[in-house]
């Protein structure tokens, strides 16, 4: 069993059930998302970082976000279009558990930055008075560099399921490596190693989305209760499009735990796609939603345009 886990290979499949004249079409379409999300979190990340404007609280969590998003995109995409235009598909366990770990960290990331946001925009909106001495950039960078580091060392995936022997077959239904379907491969029982990765993840998942809902709510009820206030309009605005955020983050993954809580059994494509869907979308939308919306980010944009024309 240990020769047979050393020598092991795993073969992506993306979407099996996509024909092979349809690989090239699926690989242009991955390609470009690609190119969007790497031009458009990475230009979001670094100008928030050179420009001493928006060295502020919110916009250094929406830095976060996207360099989270940006690192996500570089660890999965281009393994899945070099299968898609060079059959290549195969990763090794070494490679495929690395994967799994940056997955991991990265979405659960993305859980605990989106919390921070709605807690932030909840101080912003409910207690204003407060915010400049409760909300600071220390405070904001410190909380941020705390949770990467803690997260990172408190993930239990590759600890867990590294312990288990692989012995065909190889194929790892998803874009990526990811604990739910590299358990599919193990050849003894999982059963506890499934049941602890699914409570980490529960916990996780649904913990900041009650704190996240919660903070909305509140929001939601002092902007509704001054209406009769110049900026009300702006700052329900500014909630329902955060909230277009936390729907497309986190409906297909409550989706996804509960079906795998309730073992209910999805077509491997049916599987595939609600993971790209989880993983992608929000990537694609955030940049968007979050900054090329944001009047200030916008003007520092165009006067940096203009300059170099």
């Amino acid at each position: 069993m240990a020769n047979q886990t050393t020598h092991f290979e795993f073969e992506l499949t993306g979407f099996p059930g996509v024909p092979q004249n349809f690989h090239m079409l699926a690989s242009f379409i991955l390609f470009i998302m690609y190119i969007i999300m790497f031009i458009t979190n990475g230009a979001v990340f670094v100008l928030i970082i050179l420009k001493e404007k928006l060295h502020k609280p919110m916009y250094a969590l929406i830095a976060n976000l996207a360099f989270s998003d940006f690192l996500f995109d570089a660890a999965t995409l281009p393994k899945m279009i070099c299968k898609y235009w060079f059959d290549g598909g195969k990763i090794s366990v070494l490679a495929c558990f690395v994967q799994m770990h940056l997955v991991h960290w990265l979405a659960g990331m993305d859980c605990l930055i989106l919390m921070l946001m709605a807690f932030d925009r909840y101080i912003a909106i409910c207690n204003p008075l407060r915010y400049s001495s409760t909300i600071t950039i220390k405070l904001i960078v410190f909380s941020c560099g705390s949770m990467w580091f803690t997260w990172a060392a408190i993930q239990l995936d590759i600890i867990l399921i590294a312990t288990h022997p692989f012995c065909g077959p190889n194929k790892v239904l998803s874009f990526f490596c990811n604990a739910s379907t590299v358990m599919r491969l193990v050849c003894d029982d999982v059963n506890s190693t499934r049941e602890i990765l699914l409570i980490v993840g529960l916990v996780v998942l649904f913990g900041t989305l009650a704190l996240i809902m919660l903070s909305y709510m509140a929001i939601l009820y002092s902007v509704l209760s001054l209406s009769h206030s110049d900026g009300w309009w702006k700052a329900f605005y500014t909630c329902v499009t955060h909230l277009i955020v936390i729907i497309l983050f986190y409906v297909p993954r409550v989706f996804v735990y509960i079906a795998n809580y309730v073992k209910l059994v999805l077509t491997p494509d049916l599987g595939v796609f609600l993971i790209v869907l989880q993983s992608y979308l929000p990537h694609l939308a955030n940049p968007f939603i979050y900054c090329l919306r944001t009047e200030e980010i916008k003007n520092i944009i165009s006067s940096t345009l203009k300059i170099k024309c």
